[in-house]
């Protein structure tokens, strides 16, 4: 995993020049969110170029993923807590008006997302959480229902007879007694067997293997800015796979996972939540634009700032992914990875009149953990 100073800066030139060069054409109106948002964006910009508020587009473009059961990274299928149990995530930020909304650790309901805006709406709070969550989003005529699909069990099982003994209990990356784990490869022929036993179809387990042992981190955020230049972000999620139960991410922290100033524009991130809170990923994005920092700029700093805090050590950060989407009241834009991707490269998506997937800037060439593991086990 380990890559040369010089592989690293030629590869960082690189994507640092194609960044500046998208970052500095801002048109507007423009939305741009995670990949999984891409199918959503055509309904969001039709509805943002017909006068629609900038959260509200937002929010057509994450609720796709959140109703979607084949997507499990967000709302109904998305992959549950340690117990079996979906708990959901999410933050509204409305640059017009200055507000924001956000609920956290909530069971049994759906749009998250749109329960944030209610929380901003409807409430002097920007946070709820929880039971209390839970019971507002029913007093606001939300329908409890229940978020674990099928195929989400069967990959929650897959992870319990296989892994429960390798959950979060543990130390968190970088602290003094934490140890990598051990090579994956030994264990694939016993998860390919249980995954078989549980009647997971034989097209389905490789991605149900690699979320065992690889657990994702979910996640769609979406900034919007219209042609008046007033912006909106939103961040939703299910949160890390296999978390113990309570856990929040950045997700639903103003700030984190998500922050808009409409003097300035707005951030978002999926990835790695515990080590953008550290940094307060989306805030210190948002500031570093205010100091004039271009969008890529602006998100390479913040991604700089978690490879320092783990001393620039691959041996910690390749068990680290952080993805930024970066918008500028301007319409400029930038998406920035702390990963390449490899072969894969990580992208995001972009709606300004075309929509279209664009490839990030990355801090470092490779895969944050490599897939499939290297030496390939035959079946």
């Amino acid at each position: 995993m380990e890559i040369s100073r010089r592989k690293f800066f030629v590869a960082s030139a690189a994507a640092t020049a194609a960044a500046n060069a998208r970052s500095s054409n801002g048109k507007r109106p423009l939305i741009i969110c995670a990949a999984n948002g891409y199918r959503y964006l055509d309904r969001a910009f039709e509805a943002l170029h017909s006068g629609a508020d900038t959260l509200d587009a937002g929010l057509k473009v994450v609720t796709g993923p959140e109703d979607d059961p084949a997507d499990d990274s967000v709302g109904l299928g998305g992959l549950p807590n340690e117990e079996g149990v979906v708990e959901l995530d999410a933050c509204c930020m409305h640059g017009p008006t200055r507000r924001a909304g956000s609920v956290g650790g909530v069971r049994n309901i759906k749009n998250v997302s749109l329960v944030a805006k209610a929380v901003m709406e409807h409430t002097g709070h920007v946070m709820l959480v929880g039971e209390g969550a839970e019971r507002f989003a029913v007093s606001m005529g939300f329908p409890r229902e229940n978020l674990l699909t099928e195929h989400s069990r069967k990959v929650w099982t897959l992870w319990r007879e296989t892994h429960s003994n390798q959950d979060w209990w543990g130390p968190q990356v970088g602290a003094p007694n934490w140890t990598a784990p051990e090579s994956h490869a030994e264990r694939l022929v016993k998860l390919n067997e249980v995954a078989a036993n549980l009647g997971i179809p034989e097209d389905q387990r490789a991605d149900a293997i690699h979320k065992v042992l690889v657990p994702p981190t979910g996640t769609i955020h979406c900034s919007v800015v219209n042609a008046a230049g007033e912006i909106s972000g939103v961040t939703t999620t299910s949160g890390l796979a296999w978390k113990i139960p309570g856990r929040l991410g950045d997700s639903p922290i103003i700030g984190a996972g998500c922050y808009t100033d409409a003097d300035v524009g707005s951030a978002g991130a999926t990835g790695s939540g515990e080590e953008n809170i550290k940094v307060a990923g989306a805030h210190t994005i948002v500031e570093n634009m205010r100091r004039g920092m271009s969008p890529q700029e602006a998100g390479m700093d913040t991604l700089k700032r978690i490879a320092h805090y783990h001393k620039d050590d691959q041996t910690q950060l390749k068990y680290v992914s952080m993805i930024y989407y970066i918008l500028r009241k301007d319409g400029a834009y930038a998406g920035v990875s702390l990963w390449s991707g490899g072969d894969r490269k990580r992208r995001f998506a972009v709606h300004d009149g075309e929509k279209r997937y664009e490839t990030c800037a990355f801090l470092f060439d490779g895969n944050p953990i490599e897939w499939p593991p290297s030496p390939n086990v035959p079946w």
